[in-house]
């Protein structure tokens, strides 16, 4: 005899652009196959992200229950996005990219007023809340290098 499995949220991960979310690829396949009703989750998040500068990518934490029903978390916005903001970097193809070759090309510069500045919006989150300023910088420079974004003193 087959057990009985108990039902468990699912949780799904996107990135959208803030009040530009449609029932369209990527919320469309993702949040179709657990069974969610796409325009519900569609309006919910355009509403809550319509005071932000559309198309910033903001990640979404979508949890799905067994009744097929979710509720979602917003995120703060990606750091790379968040530096190459800072550094000005121009769009190639429509989006906004990094270099090609990190170590060896820089795409922009910003400095370290930059660095804390993203580092204190990232404290706002609820998760990265009772991380040290200094250890967030450190990751936020970090992620400027792998990104191909020179950190000038």
């Amino acid at each position: 005899m087959a057990r009985k499995t108990i039902a468990r949220d699912q949780i799904v991960k996107l990135i959208v652009g803030a009040g530009q979310a449609a029932p369209g690829p990527p919320v469309g396949p993702a949040l179709g196959s657990k069974g969610v009703k796409q325009m519900d989750f569609c309006k919910e998040f355009n509403a809550r992200t319509a005071h932000m500068t559309p198309g910033i990518p903001i990640p979404a934490r979508v949890t799905v229950r067994p009744d097929r029903s979710f509720h979602f978390e917003l995120r703060t916005p990606t750091t790379s996005y968040l530096l190459l903001q800072a550094a000005g970097v121009k769009e190639r193809k429509n989006k906004i990219r990094g270099a090609m070759q990190p170590g060896k090309e820089s795409v922009g510069e910003v400095s370290l007023k930059h660095i804390y500045n993203i580092a204190k919006v990232k404290q706002t989150e609820l998760r990265l809340a009772g991380l040290s300023l200094e250890g967030l910088c450190k990751s936020v420079i970090a992620q400027a290098q792998s990104v191909g974004v020179t950190v000038v003193p």
